[in-house]
């Protein structure tokens, strides 16, 4: 029996880079390893129907032929012996893919999730998910502490369950990385829907349920022994490899990217692991095509869906080519570009980066 192509990370780029594996014709051993004990589920719900429905989380896997090591944590990786690390034992692989994704970044100086007010949740996982809805169901306060994307999105949830709701953040506005012009019309929308804001400074605030939303860490500790190159995510070439033999994809990956002119970039959303998780398994299998898609995601917030392409975080300034279309500029060059309730828009404004990052 050969070695087989072993995948850590059991998570949507883990999945999607053995489907595109098993689609490529290969037949030989593929094995997934996976902290989590679940099979992989679709992740965005966790902080909007999830939350506020009665949605069941959606298992994301297929009948794949491969053999699935959950509840298993990945320890160390020797790169000339070719092991992957799993506590005592050592697993043999012919080519490795990486795709150990992030943890949410804990409250600060916490040891647990209980503090003196109670539970503080944090929300990445879905075992996470499911306790933040049953202790929602129980509450009728929420505190949410980080005014991103997810903190943003359970603040919306909440709402829905008619919860009393305070955002806050030390930043001027929501959603930073969509930069201060975008950042207003977010917060206009939240307190419209009844939430309190507090931005601009650090703040107390009383609440039955504190959510921590503070952003996400790459899972590369276990990497640090290697020979890898961390920054702080694993730093891979444009064909997302890392070292020979080992690959990437998804929020732990690194890559240089022509929007960003060469330069390092790391994506923490969906669309990202899933097109990069297959795109690794293709240069994994010998494929060798830069990745240079450029970076989709979305955000649901009461009835509206703010949409993104490109690299907001790199624009200078953003400009309104129409009420619901926003340009993010950096310098004469569209570097991405934002819509509100607008998705056709936004998939012509995706195809239009893509041309320039050609």
């Amino acid at each position: 029996m050969p070695d087989p192509i072993v995948i850590v990370g059991a998570s949507l780029a883990g999945l999607r880079a053995a489907q595109a594996i098993r689609k490529a014709g290969h037949d030989g051993p593929v094995v997934v390893v996976g902290a989590e004990p679940h099979l992989p589920y679709t992740r965005p719900p966790l902080s909007k129907e999830l939350l506020h429905s009665e949605a069941e989380p959606a298992l994301a896997c297929d009948d794949l032929d491969v053999e699935w090591r959950l509840g298993t944590t990945a320890t160390g990786l020797d790169l000339a012996r070719r092991e992957l690390e799993l506590g005592d034992e050592r697993l043999r692989y012919d080519r490795l893919l990486i795709a150990t994704g992030t943890r949410a970044r804990p409250w600060p100086g916490a040891a647990s999730r209980d503090d003196a007010h109670g539970r503080v949740f944090t929300l990445r996982d879905l075992d996470d998910a499911l306790a933040l809805k049953a202790a929602l169901s129980r509450a009728t306060s929420l505190a949410v502490i980080g005014a991103g994307f997810i903190g943003c999105e359970v603040a919306a949830s909440a709402r829905k369950l008619g919860l009393e709701v305070t955002l806050v953040d030390i930043a001027p506005q929501p959603m930073t990385a969509l930069g201060p012009e975008l950042g207003t019309r977010c917060a206009e929308l939240h307190r419209a829907h009844g939430v309190r804001l507090k931005l601009g400074a650090p703040a107390q605030v009383d609440a039955d349920v504190t959510v921590a939303a503070l952003g996400a860490i790459p899972n590369t500790e276990w990497l640090r022994n290697s020979g890898l190159t961390l920054q702080p995510g694993v730093v891979c070439d444009e064909y997302l490899q890392a070292e020979a033999h080992v690959w990437c994809a998804g929020d732990v990956t690194a890559w240089p990217h022509p929007l960003a002119d060469g330069e390092l970039i790391r994506i923490e959303h969906w669309t990202n692991a899933a097109e990069q998780g297959a795109a690794a398994a293709r240069n994994l299998l010998g494929d060798r095509t830069p990745y240079a898609a450029v970076p989709y995601f979305w955000t649901d917030q009461y009835d509206v869906k703010i949409q993104a392409a490109g690299l907001p975080h790199r624009a200078e300034r953003f400009e309104y080519a129409e009420p619901d279309v926003a340009l993010g500029m950096r310098g004469d060059r569209v570097v991405a570009a934002v819509t509100f309730n607008a998705p056709r828009k936004l998939m012509q404004q995706r195809r239009q980066l893509a041309m320039v990052a050609a």
